[in-house]
C-alpha cells in the first residue's frame, strides 16, 4: 500500500494545474512531470485543455493532480498543507519568498519564533499559501 497527495484544482484555480506544477518543479530539485492525461472532447468533468489525471514528483515525492470545471462547493484548505523541511537559511528564505509571492499570502510570517509564539518545529518557520491556493509550511531544521 502506498499513499500520495492528490490536488484537485477547481473554481478559480481550475485550468491552472499545469502552470502550478511547472512552478513547483522549478523550485525543488529531483522534480518532474511524470504524466498528464487531458479530458477528451465532450467528456464529463472537463474540457480538452484541463488535466483529467496527472502525476508529478517534488524532490522524489509523488503527487497526483486533476482539474474539474464542475461547480464544486469546496477548494483547497490551509488545514491540509505541504510541509517542507529545509536544510539552509538561504533555502527556506528563497522558497518562502517564491511561494508567497504573485498573489500568494503569508499566514504565519517566516521567523525564528524563540520564546513567545514558538512553534517548536525548528530554527525558523513560516506558513504561506501560494497563488494557486496550495498551503505550504516551511521549516528550517535544527
Amino acid at each position: 500500500m502506498k499513499t500520495a497527495t492528490f490536488l484537485t484544482f477547481v473554481g478559480d484555480h481550475c485550468g491552472k494545474a499545469k502552470e502550478a506544477i511547472e512552478f513547483y518543479i522549478s523550485l525543488f530539485p529531483n522534480s518532474k512531470i511524470e504524466s498528464l492525461t487531458y479530458y477528451s472532447n465532450g467528456e464529463p468533468g472537463g474540457t480538452p485543455n484541463l488535466i483529467k489525471y496527472g502525476v508529478f514528483t517534488l524532490n522524489g515525492a509523488k503527487y497526483m493532480v486533476s482539474e474539474s470545471n464542475y461547480d464544486h462547493k469546496w477548494t483547497f484548505s490551509p488545514a491540509v498543507s505541504i510541509f517542507v523541511s529545509c536544510n539552509s537559511e538561504h533555502q527556506i528564505d528563497s522558497l518562502f519568498q517564491q511561494l508567497s509571492s504573485n498573489g500568494g499570502q503569508v499566514m504565519v510570517p517566516l521567523d525564528g519564533y524563540d520564546g513567545e509564539g514558538d512553534y517548536g518545529f525548528g530554527k525558523k518557520y513560516g506558513w504561506c499559501e501560494d497563488q494557486y491556493g496550495i498551503s505550504w509550511q516551511l521549516n528550517l531544521e535544527d
